[in-house]
């Protein structure tokens, strides 16, 4: 599928190294949207773009920590300079890490607020001004959260990971009421059962291996089924907001 419109925009993608992050990129360059790639594993960074490149697109590297605000900073600095205003951002940044509660696994909960609720927000804050400056010239804009269906369908272990999730629909439905009426089109995603790098963070093999059963019994989206979706998003009409997107695999009540 074509997305003409998209076409000479300039997007921001956090969690750009794999994924939706690295498939969300590939895909939007594809169009000929110059693409900021932000992640920190610079490696892997490196071979997303460099296989942009191969085809054609355009692709910056940007080694990023999202749970550091200088890192953050520096991020914002280099896009600018290189490629000017963004007008698209992408927080495709996440991590899933499910565990009892009553294991106190505190390092995990930290992480787990620090990149998918303050990390979101440190985007955010670093390329507000962009968007609002592209929709005050008339040109699209758009910032699209990666958020989840655990967001607020419940499931037994999930919670603090729910409750991150939880945070960023919040979120966005909230800055809509701020953005909106500038003209900054938001969108909240929330996927269902997705292969991605996610599920091999979990180091609880009980866990672990309930997950891989799901996939078994349901199948699963990949990141190019969501990469699709945000093509199509933000290639809507300026005037058009997809505001609230649940996708799940068909077999996924």
């Amino acid at each position: 599928m074509s997305y003409e419109t998209l076409a000479g925009r300039t997007a921001v993608i956090t969690g750009a190294a794999s994924g939706m992050g690295a498939a969300t990129a590939g895909l939007l360059a594809a169009q000929g949207v110059r693409v900021a790639l932000l992640a920190r594993r610079a490696e892997r960074l490196e071979e997303v773009a460099a296989k942009i490149v191969s085809e054609g697109g355009e692709a910056l590297v940007v080694v990023t920590d999202v749970t550091d605000q200088a890192s953050v900073d520096t991020a914002a600095e280099r896009v600018h300079t290189a490629y000017g205003r963004a007008d698209l951002v992408v927080n495709a940044a996440g991590v899933m890490l499910p565990n009892p509660v009553d294991e106190g696994r505190t390092d995990e909960w930290q992480r787990m607020l620090d990149t998918n609720v303050s990390g979101a927000l440190r985007i955010i804050r670093a390329f507000t001004p962009d968007l609002v400056a592209a929709a005050a010239d008339g040109r699209t804009a758009d910032l699209v959260n990666i958020s989840s269906i655990g967001a607020h369908v419940t499931f037994p272990h999930y919670a603090v990971y729910g409750a991150t999730k939880a945070a960023l629909s919040h979120l966005s439905a909230s800055l809509r009421t701020e953005f909106g009426p500038r003209d900054v089109r938001v969108t909240n995603i929330e996927p269902g059962l997705t292969d991605t790098e996610l599920a091999g963070h979990i180091d609880n093999a009980e866990l672990s291996s309930q997950l891989d059963g799901m996939f078994d019994a349901l199948g699963a989206l990949s990141g190019d089924d969501i990469a699709d979706l945000i093509a199509y998003t933000t290639s809507r009409p300026r005037h058009v907001n997809l505001r609230q997107l649940i996708v799940l695999p068909t077999r996924q009540a």
